[in-house]
C-alpha cells in the first residue's frame, strides 16, 4: 500500500464515492462532484484519483453487467474499504483540530 496521505481531490473523490455508495461509477462520481463543487473534472483526472486510491488501499471496484445503453460496455463501481472510512475520518479531525486552532475563527 502506498502512502496514506490524501491529496485535496483524492478526498473529494473518496467522499463523493462514499455518498453515492453503492451507484458510484465514472460517470455519477464527476457528475456529482460537479454539482457539489462546480468543478468539472476530466475522466483521465478522475481515472488516476481512483487508480492512487485504489493503490492505497482507500478504494475496491466490481465490474457490473454490460448495458444495451453502454453498447455492450460494464460499468465499474467503486466503493469504500475500512481503511478508506479510516482516512476520511482522520483527515475530517485533522482539518477540524487545526480549524480549531485559528485564532478568533472558530468562534465564529
Amino acid at each position: 500500500m502506498k502512502g496514506t496521505n490524501l491529496g485535496e481531490f483524492e478526498e473529494l473523490v473518496l467522499l463523493i464515492t462514499g455518498v453515492l455508495y453503492p451507484e458510484a461509477y465514472g460517470a455519477a462520481i464527476i457528475a456529482e462532484i460537479e454539482a457539489q463543487t462546480s468543478r468539472k473534472p476530466s475522466v483521465g483526472a478522475l481515472h488516476s484519483a481512483l487508480n492512487r486510491l485504489d493503490e492505497k488501499g482507500f478504494i475496491k471496484s466490481k465490474t457490473g453487467e454490460s448495458t444495451e445503453s453502454r453498447r455492450g460496455r460494464k460499468k465499474v463501481y467503486y466503493f469504500l474499504t475500512e481503511s478508506g472510512e479510516q482516512a476520511l475520518v482522520n483527515a475530517r479531525q485533522l482539518r477540524n483540530n487545526l480549524f480549531n486552532l485559528i485564532p478568533n475563527i472558530s468562534d465564529k
